[in-house]
């Protein structure tokens, strides 16, 4: 093996750049294509990206809606405690809703579609004496 000098050292970099681009590009389409068709058709969720992709696509927030209250909520995926190469359909059977579950029963949510932010902003909450 001889020396390969700067120059290659440049260009090799430079094509790992480039493919670390389009593998960001290939997650951003596969999932804003799940996302697309879980908003637009209700599904269906399988095949979808992994938690993984979604975060390397720059899509880091899952919108979901309970089945009973219709109560929105937005999950930061970077908070989930799930390997990165979970696939998304897998992680709909685990969130409950808190606002109308009971102890014994939490109702299932469905998931709506992947997001870049937060769009689901938390309620402000206001004690039942305060005007409003």
């Amino acid at each position: 093996m001889g020396w390969a000098g700067p120059g290659v050292e440049d260009e090799r970099r430079k094509r790992r750049q480039r493919a670390k681009e389009a593998v960001r590009e290939a997650d951003r389409a596969e999932a804003h294509a799940w996302s697309l068709r879980m908003e637009g058709f209700g599904g269906p969720a399988q095949p979808s990206p992994t938690i993984g992709q979604c975060l390397n696509g720059g899509y880091g927030w899952l919108e979901v809606k309970c089945h009973r209250c219709e109560t929105s909520a937005s999950i930061p995926l970077e908070h989930v405690r799930r390997p990165r190469d979970t696939l998304l359909w897998k992680l709909e059977s685990s969130f409950r809703c808190r606002s109308c579950g009971t102890r014994r029963y939490k109702p299932p949510v469905h998931m709506i579609k992947l997001t870049e932010q937060r769009e689901i902003t938390p309620y402000v909450w206001a004690h039942p004496n305060d005007e409003r």
